[in-house]
């Protein structure tokens, strides 16, 4: 049986590709659009854990790039009982500031391609009765905040589609899961060195293998439909979803984003 992950050649994506080989020993159909790293990413889990491994670089924000995936696995005859949805991508900028094909590249990654992966597997999944789906959102789903209007907004998509989805599919024996991790220890958010030390210290940062590990324990031994990452993320969640508006402009100010 075969385990999908988008975004496998960095990140939290390697993490979950290793977990999926290590832990619970499937075969990987990893995709990304780093082709040479994604090569290098599928050898070393194959030389390591001896499964099978595919790199499948492709761009996921392309219209048809879903369509793509599925036809990859069904001419090499994968049958995939996993489905992470981990490829993503964040700008940070207001929204009459960024330029437009970097919006459509982020609608369709994170909206289009996504519904698309899980409207194709899922039928397949529906038809032998079992299967996993697991779709990265974020603890900014529940949050309105200026400078990632794009971001938190497909995030809150991805945390919704995957609830109501989990209804229609549960029947069939398909757990979906969301993951709505919160600042997780990958290297992409501008801390310093010692400010990074110390949020992971206070459990503020979460490291990316225990996320993964708690994620996939989660997917396959429970019928939960949302894991909120983290504890501070029970904490933090409902205080941004109630910032006075007073607040959050002299924040956007300082950062530069209005004047």
């Amino acid at each position: 049986m075969y385990a999908i992950v988008t975004g496998a050649s960095s990140g939290i994506g390697i993490h979950y590709a290793e977990q999926l080989a290590a832990d619970y020993h499937y075969d990987l159909l990893l995709v990304s659009n780093q082709p040479e790293a994604l090569q290098q990413v599928a050898d070393d889990l194959a030389k390591r854990y001896g499964v099978k491994t595919s790199a499948l670089a492709l761009d996921l924000a392309q219209t048809d790039a879903a369509e793509q995936v599925f036809l990859f696995a069904q001419e090499n005859e994968m049958e995939v009982e996993v489905l992470v949805n981990n490829a993503g991508m964040l700008i940070f900028q207001v929204l009459t500031g960024t330029d437009p094909k970097r919006m459509e590249t982020l609608l369709h990654l994170h909206v289009v391609t996504l519904t698309k992966l899980c409207r194709l597997f899922g039928e397949e999944m529906i038809k032998r009765g079992k299967g996993f789906i697991l779709n990265m959102s974020s603890m900014t789903a529940w949050t309105a905040l200026p400078t990632i209007p794009l971001y938190n907004a497909t995030k809150n998509y991805v945390l919704i589609f995957s609830r109501s989805l989990w209804y229609e599919l549960q029947p069939h024996g398909i757990h979906v899961l969301t993951v709505a991790p919160g600042s997780t220890n990958t290297g992409l958010l501008p801390f310093p060195d010692k400010m990074a030390r110390i949020f992971l210290r206070l459990g503020i940062t979460m490291q990316p293998q225990t996320l993964v590990r708690r994620a996939l324990r989660l997917l396959f031994r429970t019928k939960r439909k949302v894991y909120l990452a983290g504890g501070w993320s029970y904490i933090t969640v409902p205080i941004l979803k109630h910032l006075p508006d007073r607040l959050v402009f002299r924040v956007q100010r300082k950062m530069g984003f209005t004047k």
